[in-house]
């Protein structure tokens, strides 16, 4: 079969298309071939190997395993023997972290693994822009941000694959949303239900005097005293993204020391991990219409290094997805 494979770090100029062996369905395994896989920030930090801590997971000198991508969405062509819940043909979608492979026709997943059967209504490329993002934005809004209805919710950095994500479930629930993002992008951030749109290149929504139940920083580029400023008491404010390295390192040790003075919780990055019952959660609101997916941009496999740069740019409208038409590639 064929896949992208990374043999060792650096740029995506690293990325090749090969022949690989295809991975063969043990007892309990399944066999799924990729309609479509993701894009997302794990891809390009694995890629680099960087920050170098992520090595003591994915291999100090060369990556582990070679094949990037975590999201995708496929067929199942094979089960083995002591597989019940699935069959060949279902459609479905899920996410391999903290494993990773998805860039390739096929991979081998445990019927106990993270999918879920496809939402009816997403198309494949639709489907396999959910996983990492979706659950990234709802563990930070409902699981550590405890979202509830009638809240002032911000989204800082709405615009993004996690962003229109967030901006979405959080109307949702009941809340009245502002999506902070660039100015090309408010138009896009409203069209998916965002009440209120600041664009950040004219204002600084820590100093405007309005002040939010919860914030969700998907940025990760502001003083966590800023972040205060904009909290009203009882305010919750989760991070989950940083700018740098060092950012993260300040802002998780002014976050030991300030959270829940005043009332108000700063809630620093950690580690999120998908979940089956995330996927079922986010298709019921799929299937209610509550959540449509934002692509940006589509890629073919063979263009997987393209795909990845763009994402790296911090510019991405929504998701950057891989369609792996095998017909079509050389």
């Amino acid at each position: 079969m064929k896949a992208i494979v990374c043999l060792k770090y650096g740029s995506p100029d690293v990325l090749q298309l090969k022949e690989v062996e295809k991975p063969v369905p043990g007892e309990d395994e399944i066999l799924i071939k990729i309609r479509t896989a993701s894009v997302n920030p794990l891809d390009f930090h694995f890629i680099r190997g960087k920050p170098v801590f992520i090595r003591l997971k994915t291999g100090l000198l060369k990556p582990k395993n070679p094949v990037p991508g975590a999201d995708w969405a496929g067929r199942v062509e094979k089960t083995g023997d002591r597989v019940k819940a699935f069959q060949p043909g279902d459609e479905i979608f899920g996410d391999m972290y903290p494993h990773i492979g998805s860039f390739a026709e096929y991979i081998c997943v445990p019927e106990s693994g993270t999918f879920a059967p496809k939402p009816a209504g997403l198309s494949f490329e639709q489907a396999a822009a959910v996983p990492a993002a979706g659950v990234t934005a709802l563990q930070g809004l409902r699981d550590r941000g405890q979202i509830r209805s009638g809240q002032k919710v911000l989204v800082y950095g709405a615009s993004g694959g996690v962003g229109t994500f967030a901006v979405q479930i959080a109307k949702a629930f009941g809340t009245d949303v502002t999506g902070v993002c660039s100015t090309g992008n408010l138009d896009l951030v409203r069209s998916i239900g965002a009440d209120q749109v600041i664009d950040y290149t004219k204002e600084d929504f820590t100093r405007s005097g309005q002040v939010y139940d919860l914030i969700l920083d998907l940025v990760g580029n502001r003083k966590v005293s800023d972040l205060l400023k904009a909290l009203a008491h009882g305010g919750t404010c989760v991070i989950l993204g940083y700018s740098s390295l060092p950012m993260m390192l300040r802002q998780s040790l002014r976050v030991t020391w300030i959270s829940g003075k005043n009332g108000k919780r700063i809630i620093p990055n950690s580690n999120i991990e998908t979940a089956k019952e995330h996927l079922v959660y986010l298709t019921d609101l799929i299937d209610k219409g509550k959540i449509v997916p934002v692509i940006d941009r589509r890629y073919s496999l063979k263009e997987s290094a393209d795909a990845v740069r763009y994402l790296e740019t911090g510019h991405a409208r929504g998701k950057v997805v891989i369609i792996l038409e095998t017909d079509n590639m050389t």
